[in-house]
């Protein structure tokens, strides 16, 4: 049974005059849709609306029922009783009364049984139970397309390669003795006309509480609460926005810490606390197929991805420690470094000023120890693991693929996107044109003109791009602040007349004091601009109406992932590939606006700058994050307890512990998705600068983990369950990110690190025999500094210093001619080596690296074939049992027969449908 069979046959309608002030509103004329007809004929019954049943709480704090202990509570409603309130607001309070009670009216025509009880803790709140009889379960069932269980499954499983270690490994996951493993059956969409072809031994538990939860709620998003004139109102999510409902949540079947001891309850929340979201338990696998039923298949695939994506990590994060650890063993030993530190060689190189007229000149052994920090990074270590991380990230996408693929089966989601997915409410709402449906042929409603969709779309990228225009203008005036706070750092860190900064010279350099400071305003602004852009892009894509809840996602999926791409990539994007590009050399500086002078990198390039920028906002972000999303909560149900100590001496049902609890953003899963990616984004993008950004991202999502199951199953409402066969859009993000982090890193050894050109400098001098220098890097400083004379300096950019007269050359990062030489100050020959081998390096990289990601994408299938036999093997199940037996005897009853055989061939009928019931 289709969707528009039930609810959106808005062709024919019914009108009626209702007569006086009834409680449904000064309403002169309602119109009922014909599929409303039975619903609502009689709801007009004298001048009052069906009453819900009132009851009083029954004393037992731990019931899922209803007072009667037989129907099962399937979704709650909470509001405030406006007739208790001391002040006078009377339209708006019999506005919303006329609304809920039609609201009410609305839900139980359509079957749905109510029951309401009056709070323990507060007197003005009223409890709603709603609670789905049978024929209502089997109707939705099949409306949303459910699978559900036609006969166990006959295929033998594969033993798993890790049954020789299960002494070892079943400590590693939840106790089989409170989570037993559940009995796998063959699925079918739900039909309610072949009720009897499906594996039912009790009703009462044959729609498990999260398919009950989640045909409750598409029950509550789509009965209407109001109907004046063509105009009809409906959706619990507007009863909500407007106050007439202050909750709707499906309820927690126990208390997270305390086992419940009422009849028929799992206890699966106490079971996921225990064995998945407790502290203790932080070394455990999770249990997947339980967080699934307890909360639905689109809690279950994020946690999924989630504990997949980290165990890849522990991979990553293995090598990137231990190319971490070879160049903190090597920093000492590092020839560029020694010479740097060498007071015969770096303290005999003066350096040239870094900015005009005030700054001094300096010696180059000043930022000995900034240049050992940077061979922790910048070495041939950091080469292999850029590498290494380019087929780390194909080889994760790809088991990702073949993981879910397992999950989709297993969950039946394998066809969840070719069924047609129910429209939202707020795209139903503003349905006032009519198309033809270019699928069916069939006329329909649409909220807009093909016109009208363009203008939606047109506001929507303009507004994205002005946003997008301003994370730029950030970015530009932080790199203002950082040239002005360098000029004020170099002045005085620089000047001997400052006594008391003279033991921070050894260790803090200009260059490394504003990279610290501009990282921490630069995260600031991040923080400030997302919570700005958050509303923004929500109110873009609720202006666009997308048609379902997956197109809505996904379009405030593409704009976000936008603009914290721009947001939080675009500073380290800058350090890594435009400072210290455009400085030309100290005689002609290159300045910003006119006015500023660029900034220049260290004698070892922005590569330590860019790990700073990059710890700085991972470490930040995840701070952040864990106080907005657990101490915030956290603190939130303390303060309210604490307010209401006293009503907790009384005993208090499941349903008020409940509202107690805060409720989930209507957005879910989408920031939790979100922090991931842009995780993912730093551990691939820049990690050539950072081998240990997959360290980090590892024990953060170790906790995260963790800290996402405690919040979710101690500190929120239970989530309405929603099917997902995957992660969304943010799997072509993901692929996106991985195509271009092999282009970043690249990018960022050839023009970030110096390892090109020490690599030239080695080919070029010192493997040759005739070389200065055999087999060693000595001399590779003196050759990548240039020198310049200090007369050629002009007005604006001589510095004025007492000893400027007795300093005839200075020193500077490039590799140009000499003074005196008939080119001087043009980049010699040496520089067009370097520049030729940076090309060739990115090219023969990225092909090597493409053509590995390639071969590796189509050897590994997508889905396993053992996947492929059993959905083959349920869908030939499917066909048999639900459609060929039925079709053959209707075939067998039409056709053509003589008097003769007609006896024996209803004999013949007889006995296959004997066969057929037995």
């Amino acid at each position: 049974m289709r969707e528009n069979d039930i609810l959106e046959m808005d062709s024919v309608s019914y009108t009626e005059e209702l007569e006086g002030d009834t409680e449904l509103g000064m309403i002169d004329e309602v119109v009922y849709p014909e599929e409303f007809l039975p619903t609502y004929q009689s709801i007009k019954e004298g001048t009052r609306v069906a009453k819900t049943q009132l009851a009083e709480f029954n004393d037992k704090p731990d019931s899922l029922f209803f007072n009667d202990g037989v129907r099962r509570i399937d979704f709650m409603l909470v509001y405030e009783d406006e007739e208790k309130k001391e002040y006078d607001k009377r339209h708006m309070f019999q506005r919303r009364k006329r609304r809920r009670e039609y609201f009410e009216a609305s839900l139980m025509k359509m079957g749905i049984e109510l029951e309401a009880t009056q709070s323990v803790v507060d007197d003005k709140l009223m409890f709603v139970k709603v609670h789905m009889p049978w024929d209502v379960l089997c109707t939705y069932a099949e409306v949303l397309h459910i699978k559900l269980p036609i006969q166990p499954n006959d295929l033998a499983s594969r033993p798993s390669p890790w049954r020789f270690f299960s002494c070892i490994t079943k400590h590693f996951y939840p106790n089989e003795e409170l989570i037993s493993r559940e009995t796998e059956f063959f699925t079918a969409p739900f039909e309610k006309d072949r009720l009897e072809y499906f594996y039912i031994k009790d009703k009462d538990v044959f729609f498990t509480p999260s398919m009950r939860s989640r045909m409750a709620y598409y029950i509550l998003s789509r009965a209407p609460y109001e109907i004046r004139g063509n105009m009809k109102k409906f959706g619990i999510t507007k009863l909500l926005d407007g106050g007439v409902y202050k909750a709707a949540y499906p309820l927690h079947d126990c208390r997270f810490n305390v086992k419940s001891t009422e009849k028929d309850c799992p206890n699966e929340r106490f079971l996921l606390y225990q064995e998945w979201a407790h502290p203790k338990s932080f070394y455990k696998m999770q249990p997947l197929d339980l967080i699934r039923k307890y909360y639905g298949e689109k809690i279950g695939i994020y946690f999924a991805w989630l504990g997949f994506y980290t165990i890849m990590l522990a991979l990553a994060a293995v090598v990137g420690l231990g190319c971490f650890i070879y160049g903190y063993k090597t920093q000492e030993t590092s020839t560029w470094s020694k010479e740097v530190c060498d007071p015969e060689i770096g303290g005999n190189i003066v350096m040239c000023p870094q900015c005009d007229r005030f700054c001094n000149y300096w010696r180059l052994n000043t930022t000995c120890e900034a240049s050992k920090k940077l061979c922790i990074f910048d070495n041939y270590g950091t080469l292999v693991f850029a590498v290494f991380m380019s087929i780390w990230v194909t080889l994760f996408l790809e088991f990702w693929k073949r993981y879910q693929a397992e999950l989709e089966y297993e969950w039946d989601t394998v066809e969840f996107l070719e069924q047609e997915e129910p429209r939202r409410p707020e795209y139903e709402a503003k349905c006032i044109y009519e198309r033809k449906n270019p699928v069916t042929g069939v006329k329909e409603k649409v909220p807009y003109t093909t016109c009208g969709r363009c203008v939606r779309v047109s506001v929507g990228i303009g507004t994205v791009l002005f946003w997008i225009l301003l994370i730029l203008a950030s970015i530009v005036a932080i790199t203002v602040y950082r040239l002005a706070v360098f000029f004020t750092f170099s002045t005085r860190l620089r000047s001997q007349e400052l006594k008391e900064l003279e033991p921070l010279k050894e260790y803090v350099t200009p260059q490394m004091a504003t990279s610290v400071t501009a990282s921490l305003i630069s995260f600031v602004v991040i923080m400030i601009l997302n919570i700005l852009y958050e509303r923004v892009a929500i109110w873009i894509t609720d202006f666009e109406l997308p048609r379902t809840k997956t197109d809505y996602e996904n379009s405030l999926t593409l704009k976000m992932f936008l603009f914290q791409f721009v947001n939080y990539y675009s500073s380290c994007f800058y350090i890594a590939f435009a400072k210290g590009k455009a400085v030309s050399y100290p005689g002609e500086p290159v300045y910003l606006l006119g006015k500023y002078r660029n900034e220049e990198c260290d004698p070892g390039g922005c590569l330590f700058e860019l790990t700073t920028q990059l710890s700085i906002i991972m470490g930040g972000k995840a701070i952040w994050n864990n106080i907005q999303e657990v101490l915030l909560p956290w603190i939130k149900n303390l303060i309210f307890r604490h307010c209401n100590r006293a009503a907790y001496e009384k005993v208090i049902p499941r349903w008020e512990q409940d509202y107690q609890l805060q409720a989930i953003s209507k957005l879910g899963l989408f920031y939790e998705y979100l922090e991931m990616v842009i995780q993912f984004g730093f551990v691939t993008l820049f990690v050539a600068s950072f081998p240990l950004a997959p360290v980090l991202a590892l024990v953060n999502n170790l906790f995260e983990i963790r800290v996402d199951a405690w919040k979710i199953t101690t500190q929120f409402r239970r989530i309405v369950p929603e099917k997902a066969q995957d992660i969304g859009a943010w799997q072509p993000i993901l692929q996106g990110i991985a195509i271009l982090a092999v282009a970043t890193n690249a990018m960022i050894i050839a023009f970030t690190s110096d390892m090109i050109p020490r690599l030239v400098y080695y080919w070029s001098f010192s493997v040759y025999p005739y070389g200065d220098h055999s087999n060693t890097m000595e001399g590779y400083i003196n050759s990548s500094l240039s020198i310049f004379n200090t007369s050629d300096f002009s007005s604006q950019s001589k510095p004025i210093t007492d000893n400027s007269t007795l300093i005839t050359t200075c020193r500077y990062r490039d590799f140009r001619y000499p003074p005196g030489h008939p080119r001087q100050y043009e980049h010699n020959v040496y520089y067009w080596h370097v520049v030729a081998a940076k090309m060739a390096f990115i090219i023969v990289l990225e092909h090597i690296v493409y053509l590995t990601k390639f071969i590796l994408s189509y050897m590994i299938p997508d889905v396993p074939y053992a996947v492929k036999e059993r959905i083959k093997r349920e869908k030939y199940l499917t066909q048999v049992i639900l459609h060929e037996t039925n079709l053959k005897l209707v075939t067998k009853r039409l056709k053509p027969v003589d008097d003769e055989t007609l006896e024996h061939t209803e004999v013949q009928v007889g006995k296959e449908e004997m066969e057929l019931d037995f």
